[in-house]
């Protein structure tokens, strides 16, 4: 994949070699795949009327508000003068060099040119698009502009024979429009690329917190060498205060790191020897010695980055709707504008007001608002997101995730903790609970056993354990203090001791409630029992209930026995248990929850990976460490289920904040057209219309950043999904010829899942089949012509 700066799609997607072309109108970066040179593709776009380069080249061009404010001044100085001569004498009488017509139209003429040139570039890549048959927002303004300087060059030899040389002066020449016309889209233009970088921030703010420098310890000596000098291996240390330069793993020492940079949570982690750190990750306290893992793009933290970018240049499924409309819409304008000027000068009016007309249809049209309605909302979304820990992959999750009618819940490391604790103690009657745990830790401290780290974890070993032997089934003997201490289940251990009959009955209820009880003895005498299990997630229930009230239903999906899992999915709040699955068995499970809606499964993004492939929506729990995982659409980097629900509350507003952009755009340009062409009693200029065009980019882009006031953990205005996105989806299988290899699939699938209808397409080229999930009424014309 290659990525483009200043790219133009459509002449891209032309090359030989190119399979699929995305881009971003706020990165200005074009991703590409396929097996085209980057040369085609730059040349591509540079026929297009564009700039490129690839991937970390330098583009020889500033950047863009500079670049704006540098024609803007320029043209604001260019009409200042040519205000004066027209707006300052006609309607002030301020004075003028001269009383000739002629030389005043004359002078105009030259300070319009002028303004023209400067902003030269809305007329080459106008004319170009237009001479390649694919109009954009850039030929409005060139056709006008060009509409208004062409008309008026006539009307200069005409002063010389006119029977009223000053109406016509003042009412025929247009040399002011002309200018005015490029210089306000400037305006707009510049006022759109401040607000797309306010868009960018939480992506801008990510990229200049990346660590610049490293402490670096080489043949002994410790010294400070920039970021991306520092190699797989290498050691390095931090101290506290000091940001952490890549991901490693801790040799020495030990220290507080604040990772909220990675996953919203603002309490440091504690970090010990053979603990994993992450690159942008502050130490808060202690000194940390770590070698190297992770450099350069492959960090943690530049994978986040990567992610808030891709999520940006991909589209939702949303915003077909306005790429429908964008392809048809500039020629349609350029259409009705002479229909207008036609029906003007049919209507007997005369052809300088029907020019007016038509040139104000062209220039209050506005293509650049329905194209930025979708990508301006995705980028803010996803910048909240990541800025909570919640990485959005594309646009297409980040509109579809709160879209979910279920949730299937992945129990261990998902709804638990992931790591067995001891819940409960049952000393003996003449036992303390100091003494049990004690013995217990001293007992299980040379096993690695998951259970036995977790009961030598609990407490402080009493005494140091010399011996260690594993009873397979039954449990283990060591030698402690020249005693024999056992543990194990209450079948091996009633072979050595008597099990009180009160221990036995808080055993079994322990059991039932899902937990691993041991039971522990020293020689001859009974200790007591300890119970072990995989415990709640802190905000696991809760975020349950959350989820409940936003009307999505939660399913607990396990490959554990189902007593265990009834226990765990009780504690949690969870009604529905599906238990004992294995990896292969929880893809089928989703392919039937399916049909309740869109479905969210939600694991670890390893063994759960066919699950989180067939769903409709995937979503990886971690801390950070795998944030890469490829089957996952939705990473929550904080690993609490309490982000999912704020994943679901974030994408619904980001959906919101699209439909509004939309529908102002739609709106806009539908009462706008008809009161540029003159439909309404009110009659406005096409240097008014230049200012409303300016000004609904803006407008989008405003919209969008109220996104980043929005709190995604606030769930007291959470309301149930609507009924008719928890519809039972239908499925139609569809019989396609000539499709021979992976590349036809591919080809096939695009091709249908551009269909209103098709939420998704599943196409075999060995089959020659494609299973189609239904959305709405199912068109067999539709499909065959696609």
């Amino acid at each position: 994949m290659r990525r483009l700066r200043r790219a133009c799609g459509e002449a891209v997607s032309s090359v030989v070699g190119v399979e699929s072309v995305s881009v971003s109108l706020l990165t200005n970066s074009m991703a590409v795949e396929g097996i085209a040179s980057a040369e085609d593709i730059i040349r591509a776009v540079e026929k297009a009327g564009y700039g490129a380069a690839p991937e970390g080249a330098e583009v020889a061009e500033n950047d863009e508000i500079p670049i704006l404010k540098r024609r803007l001044g320029l043209s604001a100085v260019v009409l200042l003068a040519l205000m004066y001569i027209t707006m300052g004498h006609n309607m002030f009488g301020w004075p003028l060099p001269t009383n000739n017509l002629v030389t005043l139209a004359f002078v105009q003429m030259l300070l319009a040119l002028a303004v023209m040139v400067i902003n030269g570039k809305f007329f080459t890549s106008g004319f170009s698009a237009l001479i390649r048959k694919s109009p954009n927002m850039d030929t409005l303004v060139a056709l006008g502009s060009c509409a208004s300087f062409g008309w008026s060059l006539f009307v200069p030899g005409k002063l010389f024979t006119a029977a009223d040389p000053m109406a016509l002066y003042m009412n025929e020449l247009y040399f002011e429009s002309a200018a005015m016309i490029p210089a306000l889209i400037t305006v707009g233009k510049l006022l759109e690329a401040i607000s797309k970088g306010r868009t960018t921030d939480a992506l801008k703010s990510l990229m200049k917190s990346a660590p610049k420098t490293a402490k670096v310890i080489r043949d002994g000596a410790e010294r400070e060498v920039p970021v991306s000098e520092v190699a797989v291996g290498d050691l390095f240390a931090v101290r506290a205060g000091d940001m952490i330069p890549v991901d490693g793993v801790v040799l020495e020492g030990s220290g507080g790191v604040d990772e909220s940079s990675l996953t919203g949570e603002s309490v440091p982690a504690d970090k010990n020897v053979g603990d994993k750190v992450s690159a942008a990750t502050i130490n808060k306290s202690g000194f940390l010695k770590c070698r190297a893992t992770r450099v350069g793009a492959d960090t943690t933290f530049s994978q986040i980055v990567r992610m808030v970018s891709d999520a940006a240049a991909t589209k939702a499924p949303i915003a077909r709707i306005a790429d429908k409309v964008s392809a048809i819409f500039v020629p349609t304008v350029i259409i009705i504008a002479l229909v207008v000027i036609a029906g003007w000068l049919i209507a007997g009016q005369s052809a300088a007001f029907a020019l007016a007309r038509g040139i104000s249809v062209l220039v209050i049209s506005c293509p650049c608002a329905l194209g930025l309605a979708t990508p301006v909302a995705v980028m803010v979304g996803s910048g909240v997101g990541a800025r909570n820990g919640i990485l959005f992959k594309t646009g297409e999750a980040l509109e579809n995730t709160g879209k979910i009618a279920a949730a299937a819940l992945d129990k261990t490391g998902t709804v638990t903790k992931g790591q067995p604790e001891v819940t409960d103690v049952l000393p003996a009657e003449s036992v303390s609970e100091a003494e049990l745990a004690g013995k217990a830790a001293a007992a299980e401290s040379m096993s690695d056993h998951p259970l036995a780290k977790a009961v030598s974890s609990w407490s402080e070993p009493m005494g140091e354990a010399s011996f260690y032997k594993e009873i397979p089934g039954k449990g283990f003997e060591s030698l402690a203090e020249g005693k024999t201490l056992r543990g194990g289940n209450g079948g091996y251990i009633s072979d050595f001791a008597e099990i009180p009959y009160n221990i036995k009955e808080d055993a079994e209820r322990l059991s039932a409630a899902g937990k691993t009880v041991l039971f522990f003895a020293e020689d001859d005498r009974f200790l007591g029992a300890m119970a072990v299990a995989d415990t709640l997630k802190e905000d696991s229930a809760a975020a349950v209930g959350q989820l409940g009230k936003l009307g999505v239903d939660v399913i607990m999906l396990s490959g554990d026995n189902e007593r265990t899992a009834k226990a765990v999915a009780r504690e949690a709040g969870i009604d529905e248990v599906i238990a004992g699955v294995l990896p292969e068995g929880k893809e089928e499970v989703i392919r039937a929850l399916r049909k309740r809606g869109k479905v969210a499964m939600v694991g670890d993004g390893i063994n759960d990976a066919p699950a989180l492939t067939r769903a409709d929506i995937g979503v990886a729990v971690g801390n950070g460490t795998d944030i890469a995982a490829e089957s996952a659409d939705v990473v929550l980097m904080g690993g609490g289920l309490s982000d999912l629900a704020a994943a679901v509350r974030l994408s619904r507003a980001a959906l919101g904040n699209i439909r509004e952009n939309l529908f102002w755009a739609f709106f806009y340009n539908a009462l706008c057209i008809p009161l540029a062409a003159g439909l309404f009693p009110w009659k406005i200029s096409p240097m008014i219309c230049a200012a409303a065009m300016s000004l609904s980019s803006f407008s989008v882009c405003m919209n969008a950043l109220r996104l980043n006031f929005f709190d995604i953990y606030d769930g007291r205005r959470d309301k149930p999904l609507r009924r008719k996105e928890r519809k039972t989806t239908m499925e139609k299988t569809i019989k396609i010829k000539g499709m021979m290899c992976p590349h036809c699939e591919a080809t096939v699938k695009k091709a249908l899942e551009l269909l209103t209808f098709v939420s998704e397409a599943e196409v075999s080229h060995e089959k020659g089949t494609a299973v189609l999930t239904l959305s709405g009424r199912f068109d067999e014309d539709a499909v065959r012509k696609a």
